[in-house]
C-alpha cells in the first residue's frame, strides 16, 4: 500500500445535461441521484461545474494493513475556474461509512469530513492534469453529434 488516501468518484459535468426531467420507470435510487443533480445545477449552475457521485474517500493512518482505516462516502459538486484547470471549490455531502480506529470521536469525524472536500479538490485538480476531464467531454460532444445526426432516433427498444 503506498497511498495513505484513496479517492474514487464517477464524474458528470453539469454542461453536459440537457434534460432535467426524470424517467417515469427510473427506479427509486436513480430517482435520487437526479433530483440531487437537478439540486446541484439549481444551487451552482452548469458552467464549470462537475457532479461527483458513486465516490468515495478512504484514509489510511497507520501502516497497517486492517487498523487505522476510515472510508467516507460522499456526493456533490465540484466548481472550477473559467478554464477548468484549477479546482475553485466543492460542496460535497460527505458521510462516514466505515472505520477500523478504537479511538476515533465525534470530532475527529467531524474534522475529516472537513478533510474529504480538501481531498477531493486536491484529487479533481489532478483528474484534469491527467485529461481525464477533457476526455469525458469529447466522449459528450460524440454521444450529441451522433444523436443530432440520427434526429435522436436511436432505434426500438433502445
Amino acid at each position: 500500500m503506498d497511498r495513505w488516501v484513496e479517492i474514487q468518484f464517477d464524474c458528470l459535468p453539469l454542461r453536459s445535461i440537457d434534460r432535467l426531467d426524470i424517467p417515469m420507470d427510473a427506479s427509486p435510487n436513480f430517482q435520487q441521484h437526479c433530483l440531487r443533480v437537478k439540486a446541484a445545477m439549481e444551487k451552482h449552475g452548469s458552467h464549470n461545474t462537475y457532479y461527483l457521485h458513486n465516490a468515495q474517500c478512504t484514509y489510511h493512518l497507520l501502516n497497517h494493513p486492517v487498523d487505522g482505516m476510515i472510508q467516507f462516502k460522499f456526493h456533490g459538486t465540484v466548481m472550477t475556474d473559467e478554464n477548468d484547470m484549477n479546482t475553485r471549490g466543492s460542496d460535497l455531502e460527505v458521510e462516514l461509512v466505515k472505520e477500523t480506529c478504537t479511538w476515533l470521536s465525534e470530532p475527529i469525524v467531524h474534522w475529516f469530513q472537513e478533510t474529504v472536500q480538501r481531498s477531493v479538490a486536491v484529487e479533481f485538480d489532478h483528474y484534469i492534469q491527467a485529461g481525464d476531464l477533457k476526455k469525458t467531454e469529447e466522449r459528450i460532444a460524440k454521444i450529441k453529434q451522433e444523436s443530432e445526426s440520427d434526429e435522436g432516433f436511436l432505434g426500438m427498444y433502445l
